[in-house]
């Protein structure tokens, strides 16, 4: 399959594997398909698949360049024995009125997992497909999941060094010592006095400064991204919308054909853009609720059509969503303006110079057809885990919460009975310290590992391969630094001439 930059035009057409490798467009843009596939299936049938054989075959309508042997072989690899659950993404009974998408099963207890152990696999392949005879440098901005997860995902792979930039503060304890912790030599986390937003900025800069990225390739080096803006980590989320839609057909609480809401906890846009892509793609999907926290840009854009990021930045107790760019907009706002480069690139510009802009009112009137958007305070966000907690038991982390609530207020004002999937997208144990607040009201003696070990004292339930994991890890110290400083430490990193 053929893919191009949102702001780009056709001049520059690349096929799936090197959109893959590249991970950024050198415009500025993000890679799309030229045309976006419309594949003839059976619902029940594709539903009905195990998790490994939908995701080669949804992977195959992106990534047709792939033999279906190779994307069968780097899904039984993706989601082999590293997950505790072999459904990889298990869909509850309801709680509270509605289901959970546990995406957390895998190795570092985040729905990232479910991406980032597929993307090593692909890049793998795509190398030898393209023969690419270069080391690839993952350079990737994080608000704490997506570090973790890509260094687990990469580690000690063979001609890939992986260097991740998070915000110095702004990361939560066992988000930090999940990433200081992660074993392999090819692998660098690095804090800059900033927030995440700084953070992506950054690596944006750098993807896009030409006079390094001409010594990187005079060092035989080249740049990729683990971030949801590359392709190859995108696509990969896709499968467990469909995933979900089969285990609650199967259950009974649908019947085939009938359309469910997702929620979706949001930061940089990749998950519920995915969850779009699925609806694209045919599964009956009513509404995508896009649920923010008190970073609230996209619930205000979604009912003005204004994005503006010119506002107070919070760190809150939901840190992997302490967003105001949520990047992967872009590719649906090139959707909705039909695949206009031009404008989408007028966007994004005004966007990086003026910090806002506005979308046309036939693209608001099309992102509220499809969209609901709503947010959650800290405090609401305690609130929800309690509240959850007490209907039966079910325990859940603050990103969950966020999409909880935001479901809860949506459902008592509209009335909407569609059944719901709330995707729950992180382990409560990777944030101990709210969950534990939030249902004693009380708070844990010491953060990080000890606040863990008292979560689950509470709790009293068997801990999980990935969160034992985290007591047995030894994190590295931590090093700080300015933005400014980034490519020179790339440079060291490399040892670059």
């Amino acid at each position: 399959m053929d893919y191009r930059s949102t702001q780009g035009d056709l001049s520059t057409i690349l096929k799936s594997p090197t959109a893959i490798l590249q991970g950024l467009a050198p415009d500025g843009g993000l890679y799309v398909p030229l045309h976006f596939p419309q594949p003839t299936y059976n619902l029940a049938t594709l539903i009905s698949l195990p998790y490994q054989q939908l995701a080669a075959t949804i992977l195959n309508w992106f990534f047709d360049e792939f033999t279906s042997d190779q994307l069968l072989k780097s899904a039984n690899t993706a989601y082999g024995n590293q997950w505790d659950s072999s459904l990889i993404a298990p869909l509850t009974s309801k709680h509270a009125g509605n289901y959970y998408l546990e995406l957390f099963h895998g190795p570092t207890l985040a729905f990232k997992d479910i991406a980032l152990q597929m993307l090593p696999q692909l890049m793998s392949r795509a190398a030898q497909n393209t023969q690419l005879e270069k080391q690839i440098v993952i350079l990737t901005a994080t608000s704490g999941d997506t570090g973790t997860a890509s260094m687990r995902g990469f580690s000690n792979q063979k001609d890939t060094q992986v260097i991740v930039f998070y915000p110095a503060g702004g990361v939560s304890p066992v988000q930090l010592r999940q990433m200081l912790g992660q074993p392999g030599a090819n692998l660098h986390a690095i804090a800059i006095k900033g927030n995440f937003d700084d953070a992506q900025t950054s690596v944006k800069h750098i993807f896009n400064d030409q006079a390094f990225n001409d010594r990187l390739a005079q060092n035989n080096n080249c740049f990729s991204s683990a971030n949801s803006m590359n392709i190859g980590r995108l696509i990969p989320q896709i499968v467990y919308y469909f995933a979900a839609y089969g285990q609650l057909v199967h259950a009974g609480g649908i019947q085939l054909g009938e359309k469910v809401n997702f929620t979706v906890p949001t930061g940089n846009f990749g998950d519920i853009l995915a969850g779009y892509y699925a609806k694209k793609l045919g599964l009956p999907i009513n509404k995508l609720l896009c649920a923010s926290n008190e970073n609230n840009v996209l619930t205000d854009f979604f009912k003005s059509g204004k994005y503006d990021r010119r506002r107070n930045f919070y760190l809150t107790n939901s840190p992997a969503m302490d967003i105001l760019v949520s990047s992967n907009l872009e590719r649906l706002l090139f959707d909705l303006y039909d695949e206009n480069c031009v404008t989408v690139a007028k966007l994004m510009k005004q966007l990086a110079t003026d910090g806002h802009y506005q979308v046309d009112s036939t693209v608001l009137n099309k992102l509220q057809e499809q969209f609901v958007a709503g947010f959650a305070t800290p405090d609401e966000v305690e609130a929800e885990i309690k509240r959850v907690y007490l209907n039966d038991g079910y325990v859940i982390d603050p990103h969950t919460a966020v999409a909880s609530y935001v479901t809860h207020q949506y459902q008592q004002q509209s009335h909407d009975t569609t059944p719901t999937v709330i995707v729950s997208t992180a382990s409560p144990y990777k944030f101990p310290e709210t969950v534990y607040h939030a249902l004693t009201n009380q708070k844990v003696s010491q953060s990080g590992l000890p606040a863990l070990q008292q979560l689950h004292g509470l709790l009293g339930d068997q801990l999980s391969t990935g969160v034992q994991a985290l007591v047995d890890q030894t994190p590295r110290q931590e090093k700080v630094i300015n933005p400014a400083d980034m490519e020179t430490l790339i440079s060291k990193i490399l040892n670059l001439k």
